[in-house]
This record gives C-alpha cells, sequence and structure tokens, in this order.
C-alpha cells in the first residue's frame, strides 16, 4: 500500500509540474501575440499621422495654387469648402441613412418592419417558414393543398414551431 501512496504522490507531482509548464508555454504565448499587435498598432497610428499630415501638404498646395490668380483669402476660402464637400462625401458614404439603407438590408427593410435610425428592430423574418409551400414565394402553386389550421392539430399530435 505503501508504495501505490508514493505513486499517487508522484503523479500529483507530475500533473503540477505539466500545469505549471502549460501556464508558462500560454504566457510565452501570450507575450508574444501582445507584442506584434502592439507593433501593429503603432505602425498603424503612424501611418494615420502621417497620412494626415499628407492631406495637409495636399491642402497647402491647393490654396497656394489658388492664391496664384485669387486674393489669398478667396484661395483659404475655396480650399475649406473643397475639404469640407469632400469631409461630407465621405460621411455620407460611411454610414447609410434611413432614407438609403445598406445594400445588405435593402431588400429586408423593404419586406420586413420600419426601422429607426437604420437599426433594425428585431432580426429580419424569411417571408415563409422552411418547407413550407407558400404559393408565390420561390415554390410551385400545389392545387388542392392549404396550411394547416391551428385547431387541426389535435392535442396528443406532436406539433413543431418555427
Amino acid at each position: 500500500m505503501d508504495r501505490l501512496d508514493h505513486l499517487e504522490h508522484l503523479d500529483k507531482h507530475l500533473v503540477d509540474e505539466l500545469a505549471q509548464v502549460a501556464r508558462e508555454t500560454v504566457r510565452d504565448e501570450l507575450r508574444e501575440q501582445t507584442r506584434r499587435q502592439r507593433r501593429r498598432a503603432t505602425l498603424y497610428a503612424a501611418s494615420g499621422a502621417v497620412a494626415l499630415y499628407a492631406g495637409a501638404a495636399l491642402a497647402l498646395a491647393l490654396g497656394l495654387g489658388l492664391a496664384a490668380g485669387l486674393p489669398d483669402w478667396a484661395a483659404a476660402l475655396i480650399t475649406a469648402v473643397i475639404l469640407g464637400a469632400a469631409a461630407y462625401a465621405l460621411r455620407g458614404a460611411a454610414r447609410p441613412s434611413a432614407s438609403r439603407p445598406a445594400p445588405d438590408e435593402a431588400g429586408l427593410t423593404a419586406t420586413h418592419g420600419h426601422t429607426a435610425e437604420g437599426a433594425m428592430p428585431y432580426p429580419p423574418m424569411p417571408p415563409a417558414p422552411p418547407g413550407s409551400a407558400v404559393p408565390g414565394v420561390g415554390t410551385p402553386d400545389v392545387r388542392g393543398s392549404r396550411n394547416p389550421h391551428p385547431d387541426d392539430i389535435g392535442p396528443e399530435q406532436p406539433h413543431h414551431r418555427a
């Protein structure tokens, strides 16, 4: 019996050691992934800052080009109007309005309820339950068939809700 107790102690020790190695391995892997993601985020931020300065330089060049033939204030005003129009167009392209739903919601919104500010109040429903033969909805009209009425289902019969 003493011999089995000794083996049990070894098993417990082995399990503890394996758990420690697994924790260290996971910790090292997470550290490496975090380092890579931090580097990628830094590069994206630097890219955004450089793009901002490039846009400012482009706006300055546009303004100076216009200032060659116009008064300085008119060139600055025209440059501001052009940048404002570009910002408005980009904003309009980025978020769909209630009058113009997004392409993936266009068919669903028209047939399944009204939305407030482009958000669906509930998940979209298909026009017919799966496997049902509703005339005019993607299935041929079968003469003599009709959808069951709730009163036709007996209390002992199994019934499923779609």
